[in-house]
């Protein structure tokens, strides 16, 4: 369903960010910005992204020019952020418990609220990962702190897509945006306390 410019969010608007290009306004090795798949304005107004996603992440990434909606959304506790992710090694409920508990990295405490298996590649598992915080390479960190049972090499997530935010699901194309609906926006911000 279509929806009409006049129910567009005038406060947030989605983009399924692709793998390589950095999340910020201008980068000084020359690398490929988000703001580059985005019109002008976006920029030119100073909107800016909510929260972060690694050069090598891709998936869902919002953008505000309100400063409250973008503090409130990244709150830890704030909203529940979904990651789909492929990890090199065999990731057992052990990992997953461990997860969830808490994981030590560069004297950050990482944890998931949840992590699920959904499906086996050869020496890869895919999971789908939620947590309610966002700290640096939060995902990447945490199995990066864990060992596969049977190398004894650490586990290292080599694919990592965010696939919803709060009530928001990713439902665009790669590299393509859209404003949220005025409805969209309002779950999102409802859901927040």
């Amino acid at each position: 369903m279509m929806t009409s410019a006049t129910d567009d969010s005038k406060k947030l608007l989605a983009l399924n960010k692709p793998r390589g290009y950095v999340v910020t306004r201008s980068d000084e090795l020359g690398r490929k910005t988000v703001y580059s798949l985005l019109p002008d304005w976006v920029f030119d107004e100073g909107w800016m992204p909510i929260g972060r996603l690694d050069l090598e992440s891709k998936g869902l990434l919002l953008f505000t020019a309100n400063g409250k909606v973008g503090d409130a959304l990244t709150r830890p506790g704030g909203c529940i952020k979904v990651y789909e992710i492929w990890v090199r090694g065999h990731v057992t409920d052990e990992h997953m418990s461990a997860a969830m508990r808490g994981v030590e990295s560069k004297g950050d405490l990482l944890k998931t609220v949840s992590v699920k298996k959904i499906g086996m590649g050869g020496a890869k598992t895919k999971l789908i990962v939620k947590i309610d915080e966002g700290k640096n390479r939060h995902i990447r960190r945490l199995f990066g702190a864990l060992k596969d049972p049977k190398f004894g090499t650490p586990l290292k997530v080599l694919e990592l897509k965010r696939i919803s935010i709060g009530s928001f699901n990713l439902d665009l194309e790669n590299a393509k945006w859209r404003y949220l609906s005025e409805k969209e926006e309002k779950m999102l911000i409802a859901n927040l306390d």
